[in-house]
């Protein structure tokens, strides 16, 4: 019998704070600022049909430009001897198996474990696979672009990366390139992720208060300014439950995912590294949380992702008693030479990547020819007739001898003392430009002369508008940077550290830039993404 009046009148007085609430101001108003849950719907049939092309793309090449050469042949090898040896060696010309440190052990693991499941030297089972994963981190690229910027520009960024011929090439390549692509889109997807995570709770969701609702502006620090009193305020405990904000555990998994990419990325390759060291301090300057906190949580990150290459220096010194903690930059086993007078002599003419594959390849085991030189390679008669004359001391048995490298070596002297200008600062902002600018039709059916119009004219013509398209990717990526989306500081770091490594390069590769490609494809993206 009492139960009903106070029923009544608790239902009274809540209408009458919903009719006060419908005066004095709006409802609630949460909205997600282009960053819906990752599912179907952000996917989209945009998204699928992205991924399909890239699919069929990436299926045509392998069978119609097939990678089977030149490192693929020693990553292979790296990794059968791993399987039936139990040792990192490699075989040489006589058959015999010796230990190696020519190249860093991440990615002959990566083919031992395909070999164990699919069978030894099975590279059609590692070009599927190696595709899967490049289109799954197409998809983290453009879920990472999408939460710093917009739906619109994580679309965008997906198309690029799904259908660009340049990394496409490589994905059923038996070389580092592919995983190593893998690498920097887990990278930077679990950087954001995490940082993202350290947010407030609202923000680490994408939500955005609408200044005019109980819990935008000051309705979330003062609960006597929301309507209603204190019943308008939820403290932040409540609002991370009611907003799934993030635990520390799935904090950690972010975490986790980022020192695990960084040191793949290293593994892979030596210049892997610079991943790293410029997305490495994001951990501590991008950081929302105490600095104690973020210190702490960035040196467990640094010692976790150095402890493979200390396993890695342990067992070089154990079998060569050496310390090298990566690879040797020449690719040279300790006692053999990498012959420093003839690489020093190199740099003082090698401009792109013909010169790379007609002279510097060849060098040692096989024959090199004094007409492939250009011209600029001697300043002088004297030079040329001493050039000469060096060739043909090589091409007698195909090898360097420590005379003939120190004749190499004088010359390389010589020729820097005289134009130092051309040697440490034109030749090499020369090279860098070849290994961007160049058409990358180095894996297709083309001439690398393409410019030779009298020779083969409609090589000529596919080759620049190839080139044509390298540099509309670039310049698209030089104007998304203008609209410096989250992270760009970080990513640009990567940009410019490479090109600084890229600018002692003797010999100049194309390929050596598609590292470029991942972060282009962000700022590209970024570029048509609403303002």
């Amino acid at each position: 019998m009492v139960a009903g009046p106070a029923r009544q009148s608790n239902a009274e007085q809540a209408k009458a704070e919903q009719g006060d609430n419908k005066t004095a101001a709006p409802a609630t108003s949460v909205s997600w600022r282009g960053a819906p849950p990752f599912g179907i719907r952000w996917l989209g049939w945009r998204a699928l049909a992205a991924l399909f092309g890239g699919l069929i793309l990436r299926l045509w090449m392998m069978h119609a430009f097939p990678q089977d050469g030149g490192d693929s042949l020693i990553y292979g090898d790296l990794a059968k001897n791993l399987l039936l040896h139990h040792m990192f060696a490699i075989t040489d010309g006589s058959g015999v198996v010796h230990s190696t440190l020519i190249r860093l052990p991440g990615y002959p693991l990566f083919l031992a474990l395909c070999f164990r499941i699919f069978g030894i030297a099975n590279y059609h089972a590692v070009a599927y696979l190696q595709m899967a994963m490049e289109l799954s981190s197409c998809m983290l690229l453009a879920d990472f672009v999408r939460r710093i910027s917009s739906n619109r520009a994580g679309l965008n960024t997906l198309w690029l990366a799904a259908m660009c011929p340049f990394n496409a090439i490589y994905s059923s390549a038996p070389l580092t390139v592919s995983l190593t692509f893998d690498a920097i889109c887990l990278v930077l997807w679990s950087l954001q992720r995490y940082l993202s995570s350290t947010d407030s709770p609202g923000e680490s969701q994408g939500l955005h208060l609408q200044e005019n609702s109980p819990l935008g502006s000051q309705g979330l620090h003062r609960p006597d300014n929301s309507p209603g009193g204190s019943r308008g305020f939820q403290p932040p405990e409540k609002l991370r439950q009611t907003t799934g904000g993030f635990s520390p555990g799935t904090r950690l998994l972010w975490l986790a995912l980022f020192t695990l990419a960084i040191s793949s990325a290293a593994l892979f390759r030596p210049d892997g590294a610079l991943l790293a060291i410029a997305l490495w301090p994001a951990l501590i300057l991008s950081r929302k949380t105490k600095l104690s906190v973020a210190l702490r949580n960035a040196a467990v990150c640094g010692v976790l992702s150095i402890l493979p290459f200390v396993l890695w220096s342990a067992r070089n010194w154990s079998t060569f008693h050496v310390f090298e903690p990566l690879a040797p930059r020449y690719a040279n086993d300790p006692g053999e030479s990498p012959h420093p007078g003839w690489q020093h002599w190199v740099k003082t003419w090698c401009l792109d990547f013909t010169c790379t594959n007609e002279i510097y390849w060849n060098v040692p085991d096989g024959a090199i020819s004094f007409d492939d030189l250009p011209a600029w390679a001697m300043d002088s008669p004297q030079q040329q007739q001493e050039t000469w004359t060096l060739f043909n001391e090589y091409n007698r048995d195909e090898e360097i001898s420590p005379a003939l490298d120190a004749e190499f070596e004088a010359l390389a002297r010589q020729r820097a003392a005289t134009h130092p200008l051309r040697t440490w600062i034109v030749l090499p902002l020369g090279r860098l430009a070849d290994m961007t600018l160049r058409p990358r039709v180095e894996n297709l059916t083309i001439d690398l002369r393409w410019w030779e119009y009298w020779n083969h004219r409609s090589e000529t013509r596919f080759s620049l508008v190839y080139g044509i398209l390298n540099l509309l990717l670039l310049m698209l990526g030089r104007a998304g940077l203008a609209r410096r989306p989250r992270l760009w500081q970080y990513m640009l770091a990567y940009l410019l550290l490479r090109c600084l490594l890229l600018l002692t390069i003797e010999a100049p590769e194309t390929r050596y830039t598609l590292e470029f490609f991942p972060i282009l494809f962000i700022f590209a993206g970024a570029l048509f993404a609403p303002a």
